[in-house]
């Protein structure tokens, strides 16, 4: 005879099933606290953010210039833990260290400093059971120290750094720092790495790069801000370096608008754009500097930006080129609403230290025979002999006869910026949201002490030479070819 009963038989799968359960639930416990304690390994970066990873194996000075809530804070932190611990994810292509660095972090004061780059690589400062969830994985916090003065503000903290297998493990540091301490605080060992979370005073940020000079990378900063004080002395010697700096060629600028931040939706951009003071609104949404009465153009970017579309067939076209080498060759092309009449701006192409032939090949495509606008030194002969205007000709672009100017035969600068302007202003200029250089030129375009810097204007430049020649825009002709059905030639 059977002895189970049909109770307890029947209770048999319902045991089972709270035992599974209960496993599954201890099971993504477990898991979930493994993604809070090790947040480094889960880190994937957005592609703004590489970018400015990448940056770090060729430039001793970054910087990543962004809105408010984008993500440069989450990028220097996320480095930082890397450099810290000497685990770099599969896919890094930055800079790394050999052996285990001593790194600094600072922001404006104390609480800045505690409540953004601690915070980011720590965790929660007013939590100290959750430290472990920033971006250090809590199993390589070895020990730390608190600072005096601001609650929760640590000064240092070692960190297990390496030890898998060929990497001998050993103990790097971060320290943290605060601007308002003054240049003196900055003062003393040698370090191989500094951050800077927003944007530091100048002698601070040359105190600070200095500590790195005999660094195990030499100099080594990556800062990481919202631009609101304008065009800084700071932001300067990254955008707009003298002409006789020697160190611009190791500094890079990595420029991260809204537009970039995945983790929004198009209405909550449009939102927190709305939610700003206009004034502020270009610093805070694009991380473009507040340039104030010394900017060219000071029009709202949300004023000129269109998305693209198709050009009508009936709208003339003309293209514009700016020369140069160590600087960029830039090219444009503007379509014309002649009823309306808005140009657009609608491409854009910019390269450094390239032959024509390589230009040409990349423009060649806007239209086999569209007009192109060039300017007055596109006369000149140079090394290879011929001038710039025939040997871009010698490849098959349209180039009109002679160097941009005006009807009158002029060619004034100021004439061209202004009539730009006016039609910004009046609604009768646009860009496409893909014309990413042309933008990126124009939030930077200023004047200092009144005259026009000419730094970074390269496709503005082009585009100003094709509006000045906008009465040789071009309607094109459709003609069908097996390989593009719809190819646009004159």
């Amino acid at each position: 005879m059977n002895s189970s009963s049909p109770a307890s038989a029947a209770s048999t799968p319902s045991s089972s099933l709270s035992l599974l359960l209960r496993e599954r639930m201890e099971l993504t416990a477990e898991i979930e606290r493994r993604q809070r304690t090790n947040k480094l390994k889960f880190y994937s970066p957005y592609s703004k953010q590489k970018a400015f990873h990448l940056a770090g194996a060729s430039f001793s000075e970054r910087l990543f210039m962004a809105g408010n809530q984008l993500g440069k804070t989450v990028a220097g932190g996320a480095e930082w833990a890397m450099h810290l611990t000497g685990r770099y994810p599969d896919w890094w292509s930055g800079a790394t260290f050999n052996t285990a660095p001593l790194l600094w972090a600072g922001s404006v004061t104390g609480e800045s400093t505690r409540d953004n780059p601690q915070r980011i690589l720590i965790g929660p400062p007013a939590k100290e059971e959750e430290w472990g969830t920033g971006f250090i994985p809590s199993d390589c916090i070895k020990d730390r120290g608190r600072a005096m003065g601001v609650p929760n503000l640590l000064d240092n903290v070692v960190v297990r750094w390496g030890g898998g297998g060929d990497i001998q493990a050993g103990e790097s540091v971060i320290a943290f720092k605060a601007y308002e301490k003054g240049r003196e605080k900055w003062q003393g060992p040698t370090v191989d790495g500094v951050w800077f979370d927003e944007e530091p005073p100048e002698d601070i940020y040359s105190e600070g790069l200095t500590r790195t000079n005999n660094g195990q990378r030499g100099q080594f900063a990556q800062t990481t801000f919202t631009p609101l004080l304008g065009m800084s002395t700071v932001v300067s010697r990254f955008i707009m370096p003298a002409k006789d700096d020697p160190g611009a060629g190791a500094r890079s600028v990595t420029s991260m608008t809204i537009d970039d931040a995945e983790h929004y939706t198009p209405e909550q951009r449009a939102q927190i754009i709305a939610s700003y003071p206009a004034h502020e609104r270009e610093a805070r949404a694009k991380g473009i500097p507040t340039l104030g009465s010394g900017l060219i153009f000071p029009v709202l970017e949300e004023k000129i930006i269109v998305e693209p579309f198709a050009i009508p067939a009936f709208w003339p076209q003309i293209g514009g080129l700016d020369f140069g080498w160590d600087h960029p060759t830039a090219a444009v092309c503007l379509a014309w609403d002649r009823d309306a009449d808005i140009v657009y701006v609608t491409k854009d192409y910019r390269q450094r230290q390239a032959t024509p032939i390589i230009h040409a090949a990349a423009v060649k495509p806007w239209g086999a025979t569209l007009p192109w606008a060039w300017p007055h030194d596109g006369n000149n002969d140079t090394a290879a002999g011929e001038n710039l205007a025939k040997q871009y000709q010698a490849q098959d672009l349209k180039m009109l006869p002679e160097n941009a100017r005006f009807n009158d035969g002029s060619n004034s600068v100021e004439a061209g910026l202004m009539d730009m302007l006016d039609r910004m202003q009046t609604g009768r200029w646009k860009v496409f949201s893909t014309c990413s250089s042309w933008l990126e030129e124009r939030r930077l375009y200023h004047r200092k002490d009144g005259k026009i810097v000419k730094e970074r204007d390269d496709t503005i430049s082009a585009s100003r030479y094709a509006l000045m020649c906008l009465r040789f825009a071009q309607v094109l002709k459709r003609t069908a070819t097996k390989a593009q059905p719809k190819n646009w030639v004159v």
